[in-house]
């Protein structure tokens, strides 16, 4: 069973510890994808949420990818490495 993780990133924005808690959410067997909604007192724009994305991914590693749908960022984990 396979189920999506929501989490807020606050206005604290993209701390070591809410890296490492993510992290540690996707080591849990059956975890594929995150839903992180941006709140209002972490972004100014949309661009804002597409480079806390990129952030959040590079942190993770080659076997993660992101989408962005308005102020959510959905982390997806692939079984293979991207390139």
């Amino acid at each position: 069973m396979t189920s999506q993780i929501e989490i807020q990133l606050g206005k604290k924005g993209l701390t070591k510890e809410f890296l490492e808690d993510l992290k540690k959410r996707f080591e849990k067997p059956g975890i594929k994808n995150i839903k992180i909604s941006v709140l209002r007192s972490a972004r100014e724009s949309k661009q804002d949420v597409k480079k806390y994305a990129e952030e959040i991914v590079d942190f993770l590693g080659n076997k993660f990818t992101y989408r962005t749908i308005g102020f959510s960022i959905f982390v997806l984990k692939m079984r293979k490495a991207q390139r």
